[in-house]
């Protein structure tokens, strides 16, 4: 299943829909995660959602819709969750109560484009500070409907889009069973958020490594290490590539396990070489990881991924394997104590990560090929190198967000380029070697 971009996703025509539950005033109050806080502390703003697309190969009844949206809603406690500016102002999450709603027909004004008008509906609605963040959206064909979930990052990473699709098809499953969808039973984020603030505290030894990463960075997370042109934020420019095919993928994989290492730790060796020999310097990079540490957190629905560092100075295989199990460690603690020194995470213009998700290894599925599902990302203005790695059944795919400016299209291109030829020169047993850059430079989708 790709990530791509919400000006490249592929949509049909037709009315465009949003089915909108009402919600009670905020009620009880809810902890809020290191990360919500982050994310939501940076204010009300378009753009900040995550969404997935997926296309049914049969009409649906709109009631049948609803109610399956209603049963994951009910299912899910952080889609049942609003966020509202405390007294201090900063973000404060409370716990409402769901009712009955309706659908609402969103215009598509001739000559727009059904990515456009899909792109100002998820805007307008999965916000921050949104009432609720998140949104169903339904576009009809006679062929069958294509239906959006999407929500305000605060409240789902990729893992949690995964669920929200499966149980919205389960529910559609009982639907057409002549049975009213069941709420799955599983533990609410905010119980994740409680769990881990009671977890031990890290050792000292955690706390010194970080204090040596954040000083390797000149005090802020790690940057990208080519020149990206002016700091600002600016619009962003989106590339996506498919790198290996299925069969390159098990060569890949073949030849990692030759090496006595994960396909993961292959691809951070490419990059390791790649860093090296374009920037002259050791690769460093915000690693986001899962907090998912219990087997019973699996089906829930929450922003359960927090940020570690990986540093990588040796391409071999192996110590790349040791460099992401380091990574692993330094993100297995709470944040908000280990970044207490700095006031919180510290952010520089440039900030780099890559994130790194098999899907063929996560205890959710859905038969992404059959409904053509897809990842789907909003537009947004930025100063940073984000790089993701989607591996599933077809293969790897790679999106990657930076700003559009001619030095970042130089640098950010180059390296691009580089990596990707050195993954499939591993793939082919070829010795990659300095010459790897020199694969032609193919068209670039921006957005």
């Amino acid at each position: 299943m790709r990530l791509t971009h919400v000006a490249h996703l592929r949509l049909p025509f037709g009315p465009l829909l949003s089915h909108d539950l009402t919600f009670s005033a905020p009620g009880a109050p809810l902890p809020v995660s290191f990360d919500q806080a982050r994310h939501v502390g940076a204010g009300d703003r378009a753009g900040s959602w995550m969404a997935l697309a997926m296309r049914l190969d049969a009409p649906v009844a709109r009631e049948d819709l609803a109610a399956a949206w209603r049963a994951v809603v009910a299912s899910h406690g952080t889609l049942r969750s609003v966020f509202v500016p405390g007294d201090d102002a900063t973000p404060a999450l409370h716990e409402v109560t769901v009712g009955d709603g309706g659908w609402t027909e969103h215009e598509v004004r001739p000559g727009q484009a059904m990515n456009d008008a899909l792109h100002a509906v998820l805007d307008a609605g999965c916000r921050p500070y949104s009432q609720p963040s998140h949104r169903f959206c339904v576009i009809e064909t006679a062929d069958g409907p294509t239906l959006v979930v999407a929500a305000d990052h605060a409240h789902v990473d990729m893992w949690s889009m995964l669920v929200i699709a499966r149980d919205v098809l389960a529910a559609l499953d009982q639907c057409r069973q002549g049975v009213a969808p069941t709420p799955r039973q599983v533990p609410t984020f905010a119980e994740h958020t409680v769990a881990l603030q009671q977890r031990s505290p890290a050792p000292p030894e955690i706390h010194r490594r970080w204090a040596e990463v954040i000083e390797a960075g000149g005090g802020a997370m790690p940057r990208f290490p080519l020149p990206l042109g002016d700091p600002a934020p600016q619009p962003e420019r989106v590339v996506i590539r498919d790198v290996l095919d299925l069969d390159s993928l098990a060569a890949f994989s073949a030849r990692a396990a030759a090496e006595k290492a994960t396909t993961l730790a292959l691809a951070v060796s490419a990059m390791t070489s790649t860093t090296r020999e374009l920037a002259g310097t050791a690769l460093r990079t915000v690693f986001p990881v899962h907090s998912r540490y219990e087997q019973r957190w699996h089906d829930s629905v929450g922003w359960f991924i927090t940020n570690a560092v990986l540093e990588s100075e040796d391409p071999d295989p192996r110590a790349c394997a040791d460099a992401v199990r380091e990574a692993i460690r330094l993100g297995s603690w709470p944040l908000a104590d280990l970044m207490a020194p700095w006031g919180g995470m510290p952010e520089a213009p440039g900030m780099f990560a890559v994130s790194w998700l098999d899907m063929r290894r996560l205890p959710v599925r859905i038969d992404t090929a059959g409904l053509d599902a897809q990842y789907v990302s909003a537009a947004i203005s930025t100063h940073g190198v984000m790089l993701w790695f989607i591996i599933d059944d077809s293969g790897v795919h790679l999106r990657c967000r930076y700003p559009d400016t001619a030095t970042a299209r130089r640098n950010v291109g180059a390296w691009l380029d580089h990596l990707v030829a050195r993954m499939r020169a591993l793939a082919t047993g070829a010795s990659p070697g300095p010459g790897a850059a020199a694969e032609p430079r193919p068209a670039r989708m921006g957005a």
